[in-house]
């Protein structure tokens, strides 16, 4: 998505502060509008961009949100609880080797589980409850997700508009790291850690020949549709 450079007509409609230089250097899509529909109103289905202005093609989002679409991938065997044995066989599933998925299947149940649990006492076997993924929102992310797990398309475009310099529509590694670093809220050491995590995670599955992580290979994690494909790919391989 390019960002425009010229002036609006109306100031109060200017992305850019000349005395916050940081504004002129993370630009907004200031024509969004014109190439999505509504790409203020986050949607509660489908992961959204000018490309897909109804989502990834043929998928059935099976009542849930962007949000739990994402992570029920890892749900293996459709209960509407992970446990890390699942989240093991999901990372494992879309080439993540055997340290990785171990560390992450033991790290990521063991952040998520007590948010998630539908009630005070915590889950022995840090089980996480897909239909409370909501509550285990990190901060310091992009915020694509809404703090009820919808899908923002203009928070979604802004990742690109704002960091992808070299390509409007990947990001290299350097890039995506200035998007971590941009992202991060004041002492919040936990989301910093967890979005570093995610991220580069991501990329190492996902980036292509060139080192680049694709526009659409970030849509596609949103909505969890990434993760079959990945999955698809390693067992015809």
């Amino acid at each position: 998505m390019a960002s425009s450079s010229s002036s609006p007509a109306d100031p109060s409609l200017e992305t850019v502060a000349p005395h916050a230089a940081v504004t002129g250097e993370r630009r907004l899509s200031v024509d969004l509008q014109e190439q999505l529909p509504k790409p203020y109103l986050a949607r509660a289905f489908a992961a959204v961009d000018a490309s897909h202005p109804q989502g990834t093609k043929g998928r059935d989002p099976r009542g849930m949100s962007v949000l739990q679409q994402h992570v029920a991938f890892f749900d293996r065997d459709g209960n509407g609880i992970i446990y890390p044995w699942e989240t093991f066989q999901g990372l494992r599933a879309i080439g993540c080797g055997y340290p990785v998925s171990f560390m992450g299947s033991l790290l990521i149940n063991l952040v998520l589980s007590y948010p998630t649990q539908p009630g005070w006492l915590p889950s022995p076997l840090l089980s996480i409850h897909v239909k409370n993924i909501h509550k285990g929102k990190h901060g310091s992310d992009s915020e694509t997700y809404d703090t009820e797990g919808r899908f923002d398309p203009s928070k979604f475009d802004a990742i690109f508009s704002k960091y992808g310099r070299s390509h409007p529509n990947a990001l290299t590694k350097g890039e995506l790291t200035s998007m971590l670093k941009g992202n991060r809220n004041m002492y919040d050491f936990l989301g910093w850690v967890a979005a570093a995590g995610e991220w580069m995670l991501l990329y190492s599955v996902a980036k292509d020949k060139d080192g680049l992580l694709q526009r659409e290979i970030v849509r596609g994690a949103f909505d969890g549709s990434l993760f079959e494909r990945l999955q698809d790919s390693k067992k015809s391989s």
